[in-house]
């Protein structure tokens, strides 16, 4: 199974953990939509290719960054996925603890994107 998400928004890096409470809040509905995006995107997708996670074990998923410039840091990349990692979760019903993630990093090509196969 193949989709793609938009690339994470920078307010989702692990920079952000230190923020007055209005900051907060506004961080804490670009994390429901992320969520919400990539649920819907992994449920299309699963749909769409008939993928059945394995009932037990790990559960392998590559994440393919393609940032929309040179500015961002790549060891954020992944911190900024989580959200979206509980949405494809939810989406595949498991828990994401089984993902066993391996991480790949483009070249910046705008908008930016990230893509995912399971």
């Amino acid at each position: 199974m193949k989709f793609m998400l938009p690339f994470p928004p920078s307010s989702l890096s692990g920079h952000n953990t230190m923020a007055p409470k209005a900051v907060m809040y506004a961080r804490a509905k670009v994390i429901a939509t992320e969520r919400a995006a990539a649920y819907h995107l992994a449920k299309a997708a699963q749909r769409a290719s008939g993928y059945e996670p394995p009932e037990t074990g790990d559960i392998p998923i590559t994440f393919t960054f393609y940032p929309p410039n040179n500015r961002s840091d790549r060891t954020n990349f992944a911190n900024r996925m989580k959200a979206a990692i509980d949405g494809i979760a939810e989406a595949l019903g498991v828990n994401d603890k089984r993902f066993l993630p391996s991480y790949l990093f483009a070249e910046p090509h705008a908008p930016g994107r990230v893509e995912i196969v399971l």
